[in-house]
């Protein structure tokens, strides 16, 4: 998933990467524990993810990658 800045607020992850429809579904599913980021849950949807950083949710891996 390419990104053009150092790093992505979560929940705008989880929107760009289609694997939820809007930010109160993002809200929803990272508050619900549904989301983890390198293996640990996070709670809090503005967590900055930065490239190389590997997001689960629902069975689908995305991992940001930086584009110049």
């Amino acid at each position: 998933m390419p990104i053009r800045d150092e790093s992505i607020r979560l929940g705008q992850l989880l929107k760009l990467a289609s694997l939820v429809q809007d930010g109160s579904m993002a809200r929803m599913v990272i508050e619900n524990g549904e989301v983890t980021v390198d293996g640990e849950t996070v709670l809090r949807r503005g967590v900055q993810i930065r490239p190389g950083q590997v997001v689960r949710y629902d069975g689908q891996l995305v991992t940001p990658s930086r584009v110049d």
